[in-house]
């Protein structure tokens, strides 16, 4: 597989209980899907996680290991942010983000 299967699998254990969780390949990667939004995917190994993050409040996530995310050269992407692997090492870090991504996903209708 392309995508970090370790970290797929931390993300899975995360979100496991989840209402309308499925997942999909895309990109290379997997994304973790609630009620039809994606609300996390995983890169490649060592690339880390691509988060959904709500694009009208700036981000206290952002920092060394958190920037928004590019895709394509197109510029910075509204509600995106791309998450290092270092940044979610541990189980707690992990947690917090992936939970900050389903609190704003659960804002949003079911596709």
């Amino acid at each position: 597989m392309a995508y970090d299967e370790e970290l797929a699998a931390r993300v899975r254990a995360v979100l496991r209980g989840e209402p309308g969780l499925t997942e999909r390949a895309m990109f290379g990667g997997l994304g973790f899907m609630l009620d039809g939004h994606m609300a996390v995917a995983v890169g490649s190994s060592g690339e880390g996680l691509i988060l959904r993050a709500d694009p009208a409040v700036p981000s206290d996530l952002l920092g060394e290991h958190v920037r928004p995310m590019e895709m394509g050269g197109r510029g910075p992407m509204k509600g995106w942010l791309a998450v290092d692997s270092v940044r979610v090492a541990d189980d707690g870090s992990l947690r917090d983000v992936v939970g900050r991504a389903v609190a704003f996903v659960r804002t949003l209708p079911p596709r």
